[in-house]
């Protein structure tokens, strides 16, 4: 008799995205180096206890090492004690490294984001240590669709409407991150921790209604379901493989239009701006204020869109100020975007 339906669902889900890490990191034959090392982030809460256990399980049977690292945010009382327990239900389930990385979080961005932030720099620091091949993150299909109704409550545009890509990273480590449970709803993840018996922890803030996304989860979506019928966690998760297809062909336009745009001096020319689709040219413009310095988490379709009226609605209008101290004005046909 095989594992239960939740149990098969969540191993097959890692054993495909380890195949996939064996592929971007193929082994010689008879080579003496160590096998890939793939981490797993875990809280301790359902979705990631069932991500390292199907790590745990599928791991060795393709010959690749396995390790766990929590990290402890410090934002609630004994919660360095609960991280050392999470450590001691990792090495429990045989992954080795096993461990715990206290940080602090900040204020920018509110809270949510600081510990994200904080979050994301920790796991980089212990890939970086371990010379991980992948981090598994256990976002699940609710979690992508939550993230699809926060981007649109943003008004972002299609790239916010992508959610979570499978794959992820930062420069140098595009393809660190990796999704295994977003076509798995939490349900699943949570079903498959009862029946092998797997302590897990249910964080307060997940249902702290100070948090935007708590609310979301816990009043917004249920209300859409009630409204308009079951499955609209799966038509949002749709919506964002969707969108992420159409972001993705957009962005490699933008980027062989970069180029094309731009005089012998390498300033944009506005008149060749103007001829490129709305959704183009705004992200050539995108693209350049951030190579001239501003930051991309502070750079909002706001800003883009008052860039883009020095192109398509030109009155004599004078700089307009970007994040990073960058300013972008007109200049005889030409858009400097450069530090103020």
């Amino acid at each position: 008799m095989g594992p239960h339906p939740a149990v098969a669902a969540i191993r097959l889900a890692v054993r495909r995205v380890l195949h996939d890490v064996l592929s971007a990191h193929p082994q010689p034959p008879g080579d003496e180096q160590p096998s890939p090392l793939v981490l797993v982030a875990c809280s301790g809460g359902a979705d990631s206890m069932a991500l390292a256990s199907a790590l745990a399980f599928e791991a060795p049977k393709l010959g690749i090492r396995a390790g766990g690292i929590t990290v402890d945010h410090g934002l609630q009382p004994g919660s360095d004690a609960r991280a050392e327990d999470v450590v001691l239900r990792l090495t429990a389930l045989g992954l080795n490294p096993a461990e715990s990385v206290a940080v602090q979080v900040g204020r920018a961005g509110g809270p949510e984001a600081a510990a994200r932030d904080a979050r994301y720099a920790a796991l980089d620091d212990a890939a970086q240590r371990h010379g991980a091949a992948a981090v598994l993150l256990g976002h699940t299909r609710d979690d992508q669709a939550e993230t699809v109704l926060l981007g649109l409550a943003r008004g972002s545009g299609i790239r916010s409407l992508s959610g979570m890509a499978p794959v992820s990273g930062g420069p140098g480590a595009e393809n660190r991150y990796r999704r295994p449970f977003l076509q798995l709803d939490r349900q699943t993840a949570r079903k498959a921790c009862l029946v092998q018996h797997l302590p897990v922890w249910d964080d307060p803030h997940n249902t702290d209604p100070a948090y935007t996304r708590s609310r979301l989860r816990h009043e917004g979506l249920p209300a859409l379901e009630k409204a308009l019928g079951k499955g609209v966690v799966e038509a949002l998760a749709r919506t964002a493989r969707l969108s992420r297809d159409d972001a993705d062909a957009l962005d490699a336009w933008a980027g062989q239009a970069a180029d094309s745009v731009r005089d012998a001096a390498g300033l944009l020319e506005c008149a060749k701006l103007y001829a490129l689709p709305p959704a183009v040219r705004r992200r050539v413009l995108r693209k350049a204020a951030i190579e001239a310095g501003a930051p991309a988490g502070a750079l909002f379709a706001r800003h883009i869109e008052e860039v883009d009226r020095l192109i398509t609605g030109w009155r004599g209008q004078g700089e307009i100020n970007l994040p990073g101290k960058v300013v972008a004005q007109r200049q005889g046909g030409r858009l400097v975007i450069r530090q103020g």
